[in-house]
């Protein structure tokens, strides 16, 4: 993509000058196109009898058009031309090449080298100013195209972008930034899915903080908005490997999905999810197990089969939680699926 039409990609006013370079060593030649073109009001003409500087001033001033003398002291026309083609900032500009003779076997080269138009020198008024409009005229609207394309492909990537954000956000709590219920629902249908599949354990931890509802009384609802925040951090990075998910489950309630984790591995998960909020030493005053905030934790560790269901494994871990609070909380239990009771851990 040349500068040109990087310019107009990025959102620049497309001039409706028609900007013309004529590179010729001959000052008469350069004078006779001057006043062919002085009427003509859009059409603003750039001169240079430096060939070797050719590049160069196309690549700085963008023309829409350049017309490109072929006999040149020290640097061949021909050469030129192929240049400018070479060259990602000038390769799809016009060229109109000016020759001193209409030689059938120099105009081939000419356009084999990439040259758009022929012109011998010098040319008609009417004739030079219709072909330097035509080819504007086509340059301009591909740079148009150009900058529509860009732009439209532009918006679609923000289109993408947004809407991924959108479901990112969708997609979170919003106040702990943890994984919201809809997510967690999905996730551990897929979960049962993909262990039934596999043969391995899938585990289900349900936490809830101790108390909630009297931190609220007693420090106000903004520090028990702070409380949740600090817990469901502390929970994060504890459970961190890449098909984990901790999620806010409900009010005080988050849960813990870890595939491929047998109950051994879910009580040690589950006790260092324990220490961790421990560690935190979160001020609770009203809580009548510890000085601290502290949860009380319901682990189900299970190889499902094709009867098992994301209701079953919140219901079996949902008992193991509810004997974690009987029993005193401030510590984590195990469903044993073969037993109607869970054991104290």
């Amino acid at each position: 993509m040349d500068d040109r039409t990087l310019q107009l990609d990025m959102g620049l006013n497309l001039s409706k000058t028609i900007k013309v370079l004529l590179i010729d060593d001959q000052a008469i030649v350069a004078e006779g196109i001057k006043d062919m073109l002085s009427d003509e009001e859009d059409i603003e003409l750039h001169y240079s009898d430096d060939p070797a500087n050719a590049i160069t001033l196309a690549t700085e001033l963008q023309p829409t058009v350049i017309l490109q003398d072929l006999v040149l002291p020290d640097v061949d026309g021909m050469t030129l031309v192929r240049f400018y083609r070479g060259n990602d900032e000038t390769k799809n500009i016009p060229i109109i090449v000016l020759s001193s003779k209409e030689d059938p076997a120099v105009k081939r080269d000419a356009f084999q080298y990439g040259a758009n138009d022929y012109l011998v020198k010098l040319p008609d008024k009417i004739e030079l100013i219709a072909r330097i409009r035509s080819h504007a005229k086509q340059y301009m609207l591909q740079l148009e195209r150009n900058a529509a394309f860009f732009a439209l492909s532009e918006m679609q990537k923000q289109l993408e972008k947004t809407n991924a954000e959108l479901e990112r956000l969708s997609s979170l709590d919003s106040l702990t930034q943890l994984a919201n219920r809809r997510i967690f629902d999905a996730t551990l249908e897929q979960a049962i899915e993909t262990a039934n599949r596999e043969n391995k354990p899938l585990t289900l931890i349900l936490i809830d903080i101790d108390f909630f509802k009297l931190f609220n009384d007693t420090y106000g609802h903004l520090k028990g908005d702070g409380c949740l925040t600090r817990v469901a951090e502390a929970l994060k990075e504890i459970a961190t490997r890449p098909a984990d998910l901790v999620a806010r489950y409900g009010g005080e309630e988050f849960a813990v999905i870890a595939p491929s984790t047998d109950e051994a591995g879910a009580m040690k998960l589950a006790n260092n999810l324990n220490q961790a909020i421990s560690s935190l030493k979160i001020e609770h005053g009203s809580s009548s197990v510890s000085e601290h905030v502290s949860i009380s934790l319901g682990v189900y560790s299970y190889i499902p089969d094709s009867k098992s269901s994301s209701a079953s494994f919140i219901k079996c871990a949902d008992k193991a939680l509810y004997f974690a609070k009987e029993n005193g909380r401030n510590h984590s239990e195990l469903y044993k699926n073969d037993h109607d009771c869970p054991i104290n851990m």
